[in-house]
């Protein structure tokens, strides 16, 4: 659940971002820790951006990330977050894949990705823990859609086009198996992007560990929900929305592959 702001700040803030020597923070990726606004990290195929686009909204508060391990195309990290005040998304800290995106989704025959992660918290959180994906219609584009997998839900809510009496978002879809699990699908639009959103059918449930075939949603989303295949996947993250609350979430293993 993103929002125009974010998807701007990232576009401006790019080349900075990515002038930081990757190589050499990667090396020391494993015992580096990161707090600052914009600070990424590379390690194999991945890259750990802290992504703080809503830090103004915050009237304090911080968050630091680090590398603990990579074996291979697992990876393991985490972050701890505190942030008070407003109501809206402080910070995306994520790990993102930097290999194979930018193909056609016509072109993509499978993405098989294993999560398995723990948070811990303090008092009231408002958080989500989910996959966060975009698709253009060129390679490297601007995004057309953005297609969200929540594993979590604290306290937050998608993005959606419609609700209920009581406030809460209307799903377009329930009941839907996918990758072993059951998830509603809500869709709506963040003011830049159409955005989809998977969240478990049965409120509270939490999936620590998820061991699945993304291109799955993808396909359910082509043949329900209207999604071109000619569209391009140009973005691949996984990571935890934070809007209010302290935690610290911890991956042990998370791995995927675009194939």
């Amino acid at each position: 659940m993103q929002s125009a702001l974010k998807f701007s700040a990232l576009l401006f803030l790019a080349p900075y971002a990515f002038a930081a020597p990757a190589a050499e923070l990667g090396q020391r990726g494993a015992s580096a820790t990161f707090c600052g606004q914009w600070d990424t990290t590379t390690s194999g195929n991945y890259e750990l951006l802290l992504d703080q686009w809503g830090l103004s909204g915050a009237s304090s508060g911080s968050d630091c990330a680090s590398i603990t391990s990579l074996s291979g195309n697992n990876i393991g990290w985490t972050t701890t977050w505190n942030w008070v005040g407003g109501s809206g998304v402080k910070s995306f800290t994520n790990v993102q894949l930097n290999s194979g995106v930018n193909q056609q989704l016509s072109a993509i025959s499978t993405i098989p990705s294993t999560w398995n992660w723990q948070q811990s918290s303090s008092g009231t959180v408002v958080a989500d823990v989910a996959y966060d994906m975009f698709t253009s219609s060129s390679a490297g584009g601007s995004a057309t859609n953005e297609i969200m997998i929540w594993l979590a839900n604290y306290n937050a809510g998608p993005i959606s086009s419609s609700y209920n009496s009581a406030g809460q978002p209307n799903p377009v879809a329930t009941g839907i198996s996918l990758a072993g699990h059951t998830w509603n699908l809500y869709s709506g639009s963040n003011g830049a992007n159409a955005v989809w959103s998977f969240l478990p059918s049965t409120s509270g449930t939490t999936i620590t560990s998820f061991n699945g075939d993304i291109k799955t949603f993808f396909a359910y989303l082509i043949s329900h929900e209207g999604l071109s295949t000619s569209q391009y996947l140009t973005t691949l993250q996984a990571g935890t929305e934070a809007t209010s609350g302290s935690a610290t979430l911890t991956t042990t293993a998370y791995s995927v592959v675009i194939n």
